[in-house]
């Protein structure tokens, strides 16, 4: 249902439809063939140019686009317009995070829409679950610290926080890049943490 509202201002009237049906959370396309066991194909963008996304989402042929966030310039309207970008087509998004304030890079490009994260330079079993906090909702079932906030991904407001949110949350693929010899040494230990969906090994 939609409520109205009449905002005066002055001598300004603004008339405003406030949606309380929720939106329709973009699906993860990624999370979802890895759930069926299916092969999935991917390409890596250096530019966050949404032109080059939709000439990726013409295709046809993939099922996600990762942005290189961790080689590339890039600002927090970049990240939101990527988001859109890829909403236009029947694919996912990833951005690869580098180490340093990976929390917030990955929350907000997360709030932008890019639904995957794949973290760099991890080499403990403490920072791959720290990683998995990172995206996972602020609940007391999924023990994250990705708290509700007011982001084009959630509709701004429409969202956030609800059972929709904390499910898309969850639904989110957490990719580590195994490039140091610590990571390497701690692998069995970084496997056996709850949530970490791929291994990304650099030799």
């Amino acid at each position: 249902g939609r409520i109205l509202k009449v905002l005066i201002v002055g001598e300004n009237k603004f008339i405003i439809f406030i949606n309380l049906g929720g939106i329709k959370m973009k699906k993860n396309k990624l999370r979802e063939k890895l759930k069926e066991g299916k092969p999935t194909l991917g390409t890596r963008l250096l530019s966050v140019w949404p032109g080059m996304v939709e000439i990726v989402g013409h295709t046809g042929i993939f099922d996600y686009v990762e942005f290189l966030g961790e080689y590339s310039p890039w600002d927090l309207h970049d990240l939101e317009n990527f988001g859109r970008a890829v909403e236009l087509f029947d694919m996912s998004s990833m951005i690869k995070v580098d180490q340093n304030n990976r929390a917030f890079i990955a929350q907000r490009a997360l709030g932008s829409g890019i639904q995957n994260i794949l973290f760099t330079d991890i080499r403990t079993v403490e920072d791959a679950r720290e990683c998995v906090r990172i995206v996972r909702a602020e609940t007391p079932q999924t023990k994250g610290i990705n708290g509700a906030a007011s982001r084009r991904n959630v509709g701004y407001y429409l969202e956030a926080g609800s059972p929709e949110y904390v499910k898309a949350m969850d639904e989110v693929i957490v990719a580590l890049m195994i490039e140091k010899k610590e990571a390497v040494d701690n692998l069995e230990e970084i496997l056996s943490v709850e949530g970490i969906a791929d291994l990304i090994i650099v030799i």
